[in-house]
């Protein structure tokens, strides 16, 4: 069968890409076409544009953006049409993905949700839309099923991807080696973000705290993306800071403390027991909006998830130098222990394997043998 993909991120690429290779051992013939990243196109199959490309963050961001946006959404509408896929598979990405599904499914193309938009933290009523736009929904949060049964929607929970990524991960014994660091001095790990609003509006904050620790006993190591430019990150060379390009999973391997930027990555930080500092900034409109907006009480996933604080989170104005510094001196001394153990009872709430393969498996039994219909 014919499968058209759309992921709009880095981690959506990355869990794309798994769902790709077990959507093969169902059905070793299919084809794949998609807007997407690297991982995907190791995959196989062909590549129509880079997530870069399309990746816009914050209201402001989009609204600057509007055309090009726009422009893109209607090459893919047409580029669906006329490929004529057995279905389209939304990774993520809602802004962009909503609007697909509201297009596509009406047009007779059978429409896939993996991984659901965070529609639980802010705007709950567009659970309603996605009922009528999305055929199936497949859900990674262990809260998401019963929160769409509130509206009559019946999803599929099929477990967190961010597992078996990270159990098939394979740290490069050569990684200190290879990236000139020290053995004997203690990392900490600089996660900026993987897209270019992210990264200009919070890494040099997080740059700042660094004269602050002893070269002698630290060493700041920061997680780069090479799809963007790279004057983001001239500062990070201009201070002589160690920069790895795609190298997160292992900078987390070695690395005693994080500061990392909200998203999925805390998450990942939290997987591989490093206590962090999450931190967040936006334009002030977008944060504005978002404030205003907001149905719950955190914003990284690890707090969302363990319904508590774990990790503190450095948000807009709080995101200052003095509290960053203060709160990862914390992860390296009095709040280190708690942050380990809450990672430990977050970690069961959550801990599942084969999510790609047992998503793959559905999506390949709906196809073949027709999708439950659902009772609204």
């Amino acid at each position: 069968m014919k499968y058209y993909l759309i992921a709009g991120e880095k981690s959506g690429d990355l869990h794309a890409s798994n769902l790709m290779k077990e959507i093969l051992n169902n059905d070793p013939e299919a084809e794949f076409r998609f807007w997407g990243g690297e991982e995907m196109q190791k995959v196989g199959g062909t590549l129509i544009h880079h997530y870069s490309e399309i990746s816009f963050m914050g209201f402001l961001e989009v609204a600057k953006n509007l055309l090009t946006i726009r422009r893109y959404m209607n090459e893919c509408k047409k580029d669906i049409l006329c490929w004529k896929p057995d279905v389209v598979i939304l990774v993520d990405f809602s802004g962009f993905n909503l609007k697909i599904a509201k297009y596509v499914k009406p047009r007779g193309t059978k429409v896939f949700y993996y991984i659901s938009p965070k529609v639980w933290a802010w705007n709950q009523s567009r659970a309603k839309r996605i009922r009528t736009a999305v055929d199936r929904m497949f859900v990674i949060m262990h809260f998401e099923k019963a929160f769409y049964k509130k509206y009559d929607y019946d999803v599929d929970y099929v477990g967190n991807p961010l597992f078996d990524a990270i159990k098939q991960f394979d740290p490069s014994p050569t990684f200190l080696e290879d990236n000139q660091l020290d053995p004997s001095k203690k990392i900490i790990a600089v996660l900026p973000g993987s897209r270019y609003q992210e990264v200009q509006m919070i890494l040099q904050t997080m740059l700042t705290i660094i004269p602050k620790y002893n070269k002698e006993e630290f060493q700041f190591v920061v997680a780069g993306v090479d799809h963007l430019p790279s004057e983001l990150y001239q500062e990070v060379k201009d201070l002589g800071v160690k920069l790895v390009f795609n190298q997160t999973y292992d900078l987390l391997s070695n690395a005693t403390s994080a500061v990392v930027t909200s998203g999925t990555a805390t998450l990942e930080t939290a997987l591989f027991e490093v206590p962090q500092v999450v931190c967040y900034r936006t334009s002030p409109v977008t944060y504005n909006i978002i404030k205003a907006l907001i149905k719950v009480r955190f914003i990284s996933l690890v707090n969302l998830i363990a319904d508590k604080e774990v990790v503190r989170e450095l948000i807009q104005n709080d995101f200052t130098t003095e509290n960053l510094a203060q709160e990862l001196e914390y992860t390296l001394t009095t709040k280190r222990d708690k942050i380990l153990q809450d990672y430990k009872e977050m970690k069961a709430k959550i801990d599942t394997e084969g999510t790609s393969k047992k998503a793959a498996s559905l999506m390949y039994k709906y196809l073949t043998e027709g999708i439950p219909e659902q009772k609204f």
